[in-house]
Parts: structure tokens; sequence; C-alpha cells
């Protein structure tokens, strides 16, 4: 069995009185696609950090392929490429410049680097805006730059810190299909976002809340953690129906999902046949009722809210 490449053991930052990352421990196996989930402020950007060496740890420890993401930074820093949450490229320096100065910086062989280029270039279609300089660029190309100058000195590791906020569909897109062909090559993939969505898209996930880690594991094995299906019900007017429906005591959330309310509950089949018999809300009309699978949203919500009565003991 391969050894982890990533290992964080009470992983912990303080910064004054603030525990921005509390005691974090767990492990990430090679070619693993990682996706580190958490609202703004949770602590993903702290963690990533650590793990890049720039940012002191203040309790714990985190490893690199067996080597200490603070003490042994400087060795380290050759086996991963960092993409950042902002834009941290020169935008005087053209793409190819931008490639080619952190292709030196990196110590890629001069008889390597331009072989290197091209093929970046192409991984990220940047071919026609090698000669245009990166501020010029869209916010998409910005960051499948940001990528590829991160690949320049081809890294076993690969650290994304919200790669895909604030952009277009088509971009977002363009790069996942490019994160799944970097782990089909073998790279392993440490990605934070707060789109539940872009969970799906990951082998393995960790969720994050306040700087704890509340669960990690596959998303199918999360959405496993559900006890029952959850209840999904058409309400008319529906607005009015979430806000009363959440105020019920037998009800832990609800949620607005393509205009149906979702509903979190410890017993929702008894909670139905309540309902299917004396509806509370004469004012509002139930219309209909499904039983549907949970998803990475709800499974964040669950665990983030504390709905423990919904998800299995982990005991």
């Amino acid at each position: 069995m391969n050894e982890p490449v990533i290992v964080l053991d009470q992983l912990s930052k303080n910064f004054g009185g603030v525990q921005a990352v509390r005691e974090i421990s767990l492990t990430i196996a090679p070619g693993t696609i990682f996706g580190f989930l958490g609202a703004n402020g949770a602590g993903k950007t702290t963690t990533i950090r650590m793990l890049c060496g720039l940012t002191h740890p203040s309790g714990g420890t985190a490893t690199i392929a067996g080597h200490d993401v603070w003490q042994d930074r400087q060795l380290v820093r050759a086996k991963f490429g960092y993409v950042a949450q902002r834009f941290s490229l020169y935008p005087d320096l053209t793409v190819e410049e931008n490639l080619r100065f952190f292709g030196g910086a990196c110590r890629v062989p001069a008889t390597q680097l331009d072989e290197r280029i091209a093929n970046l270039l192409g991984l990220t279609d940047l071919q026609e805006k090698r000669d245009t300089a990166a501020g010029s660029l869209s916010g998409g190309m910005r960051q499948l730059l940001a990528l590829g100058c991160a690949l320049v000195h081809d890294p076993p590791l690969l650290f994304l810190d919200e790669p895909t906020s604030g952009l277009d569909p088509v971009h977002r897109q363009h790069i996942w299909n490019l994160l799944y062909d970097l782990s089909n090559g073998g790279k392993t993939i440490f990605v934070t976002t707060h789109y539940m969505d872009e969970a799906e898209r990951c082998t393995e996930v960790g969720f994050i809340e306040s700087g704890r880690l509340l669960a990690k594991a596959p998303p199918r094995t999360l959405k496993a953690t559900f006890r029952t299906k959850l209840l999904e019900i058409d309400v008319d007017p529906v607005m009015p129906a979430l806000v009363r429906l959440r105020n019920l005591p037998e009800i832990l959330g609800v949620s607005l999902r393509s205009g149906a309310l979702r509903i979190y509950a410890p017993d929702p089949e008894r909670l139905l046949a309540t309902w299917q018999t004396n509806w509370p809300f004469p004012d509002l009309k139930l219309l209909g009722e499904r039983w549907v699978e949970p998803d990475m949203e709800d499974v964040f919500t669950a665990y983030s809210q504390g709905y423990d009565a919904v998800l299995k003991s982990s005991n």
C-alpha cells in the first residue's frame, strides 16, 4: 500500500486569541483529488498556507512525502505547485514570460523548459495568448495561467485555494477537466472550495467548520451517513411555508431546492404521516411530497448545523 502524501496530526493555528485551525488530523493518499470544503473563514486557506510552508503552525505537525512542512519547507516546496486564492502572477509579463520566469525560479533545466512551456500552453489552451500580458487576461484565463505556472516544474502534488471562485461555468468546467487529467496522470490534488457541487467531483472530501474537521470520506460514503432519505415537499406559497416550517419543534431545518422545500427531521416518516392527516397550516397548500437522496449540500448542512439526529452514529 502506498504511503500517504500528506499527513496532518493535530495541526493547529492561532492568531492571538482566535483559533483558526483546531487540531486537524487526516491523511491523503497518492492520486487523490481531495476537496477541502467549508464556508469563508472556516480555516481552509490557513490550513493550506501551513501545508505550503507559508504560515508557522501553532501546534501539531504536518508532513508532505514524509518531510515536515515547516522544518523542511525548502525541500518540500519542490514537491508541490500552489495556486493562490488571489491572482499572484506578474500582470506586466506575457503568458509565456510568466511561465518562463516560474520555470527558472523552480530550477527547471534550460534544456527542458521550452518543451515544458509548449506542453503547458497546450494543456491550458493558452497558445493564442502566449504573447498577451497576464493582466489583460479574463479571470478564467488568469486561473489557467496560474495553474500552468504551478505545474511548470512537474510537481507530484498540487494545492489550489478556491481556484474556481468567481469564474463562469465554462472556465470552472475547463479547470476541473484539467484536474481530472492531472489526477489520472498520477498527481495528488488538494483543492479548497465553498461550492458544494464541486465536492461531487472529488474522490475524497473533508468538511471544515470554525477550524474543526467535521468529517472526511469519499462523497458516496458521506451521503450514506444519512439515516433515511430526505423528505421534499411542494407548498404554495413557498417562502412563507419555509419560514413557518423552520419554527416547528419536530423540524431541525428547511432548505429551498428548485422551488421545493427539503426537510431535515429526526423522524420524517412520522412527520409526513401526521401532515397527510392534519396539515398544520390551512392558509398554505401542500401540493405534493417525495423522498429524495441527500446530496453533498445536505451532508454539509447536517454536519455543520449539528443535525446529529439525521446522521448515523459514528460509534
